[in-house]
């Protein structure tokens, strides 16, 4: 693997030889891959919504394999399989595209939410349905590690860069929307179907919905371009075999990924808690209203998603570290005290995981763009699908699991703690990359 070289053909970014991507078609490709974002996350937040009717359905307690089955998916198996996914479709775009791995990943999971809703109940199946319902966890999980890490590379790369921290907020502006309108479909299925009509067949209906919602995706998807920092890659390495595009040595490239994971570690817990755990923190230790509590973190998260473009934009103007640098140093300051403030009122869980999720905004928003300057084009999906999936699922998908044992142990101020720490983690972390805006991502990597 060659140590950061680069072609001396390759045009400079953003010089009159290379597309800024400030174009019609530059636009509907950002639309394409955000709303096909927007849908992975509608689908996967959806099954977290509904899973006590799924969990009722698919799985029997008084069977012992299917009461594994059902601890498997409790621990959502879907995360460990993020980072194969991350790993396989994120060489897989680095050698054939960004394009392509975003069409065939849709199609993955746009099939196994069709099948989630389509199949039988374990009365009628036993402990094949428990087992099936597993295998299309497994099948998103590994769809959704390739989709992310592909998402964010492509962003990044059709963007112009003095806007790439705005253009890549939509990523995350799409995966908080997904969330939120999972969230929203799934409280207008419980108010307006009975709480035995949900059981029995309502909490199909978001899955049925994904199902049409992907036919759309594909058709936007069909009709986007490729990368151009991708195609003058490829361009490149064809045209010339011993003066090839810039990579990483291996060490090199543990230490990008190292660091990586690190700094999205205290994001990615501080996302989770506040999005996924908040809630039942509230509803379990608090008595709140469950209804009430839901659409408290609905409303509070519909707000946040509001600020992502506002800080890329920033990120943009000030560097991405900064914006970081904002998030951690928010977080650790306030995370006790919001976890603190939430009673049985609802007014309180919004008002607490609102501040939360704008802080989490603020390093979300450049995601996209800090990780994609970190990786060398022709290494960049790999890199970030690995990095990316294996923090969010040591870090991110754990954080409500360890959440329940401190609750349980009457050691509340573990969960901050947590956080806290982690959020030291993104700060060294961070402090250890370059400040990357505005950066040539055909030259990352070149010194």
């Amino acid at each position: 693997m060659a140590e950061a070289t680069s072609h001396p053909d390759l045009p400079a970014e953003g010089s009159p030889t290379q597309s800024t991507r400030g174009n019609t078609n530059a636009l509907r490709s950002l639309a394409a891959s955000t709303t096909g974002q927007l849908f992975e996350w509608y689908e996967w937040t959806a099954y977290a919504v509904f899973a006590p009717y799924i969990a009722a359905v698919m799985f029997n307690n008084e069977n012992p394999v299917s009461a594994l089955l059902a601890t498997l998916a409790v621990f959502a198996v879907g995360f460990l399989m993020r980072p194969l996914g991350g790993i396989v479709f994120g060489r897989v775009a680095d050698v054939k595209g960004r394009k392509y791995v975003l069409i065939f990943t849709m199609l993955m999971m746009a099939s196994a939410s069709l099948l989630i809703g389509l199949l039988p109940s374990y009365e009628t199946l036993g402990v094949f349905a428990s087992l099936l319902l597993l295998l299309c966890r497994m099948v998103q999980g590994f769809a959704h590690g390739g989709e992310s890490a592909t998402a964010y590379s492509y962003v990044a790369e059709i963007a112009p860069p003095h806007r790439r921290g705005m253009w890549g907020s939509l990523v995350f502006v799409a995966i908080m929307g997904g969330t939120v309108i999972a969230y929203g479909i799934g409280g207008g299925i419980t108010e307006v179907l009975s709480e035995s009509a949900v059981g029995e067949w309502g909490w199909r209906i978001p899955f049925w919905l994904g199902a049409v919602f992907a036919l759309f995706v594909l058709y936007l998807r069909a009709g986007m371009e490729e990368s151009d920092v991708f195609d003058k890659a490829e361009t490149v390495a064809a045209a010339d075999q011993d003066s090839p595009v810039v990579t990483f040595s291996k060490g090199r490239m543990a230490r990008a990924i190292a660091l990586v994971v690190a700094m999205v570690s205290g994001i990615t817990v501080a996302h989770y808690t506040w999005s996924s755990y908040a809630s039942t923190f509230a509803i379990t230790q608090q008595d709140m209203d469950s209804g009430s509590a839901f659409w408290a973190i609905f409303a509070s998260q519909l707000v946040a998603l509001c600020t992502l473009p506002l800080w890329g934009l920033l990120s943009d103007k000030i560097g991405r570290r900064p914006v970081i640098y904002i998030f951690a140093a928010g977080t650790i300051l306030t995370t006790h005290s919001l976890m603190g403030m939430i009673t049985d009122e609802p007014w309180t869980l919004f008002v607490a995981s609102l501040i939360a999720m704008t802080f989490v905004a603020a390093a979300g928003s450049i995601l996209s763009s800090f990780m994609s300057e970190a990786f060398p084009t022709k290494m960049r999906s790999a890199g970030i699908g690995f990095a990316y999936s294996l923090s969010v699922a040591v870090f991110g998908g754990s954080a409500p699991y360890l959440n329940a044992p401190f609750i349980q142990w009457d050691v509340y101020w573990m969960i901050s703690a947590y956080i806290i720490a982690l959020c030291v983690c993104t700060v060294i972390a961070t402090a250890l990359m370059k400040e990357t805006k505005g950066g040539d991502l055909h030259r990352v990597g070149q010194d």
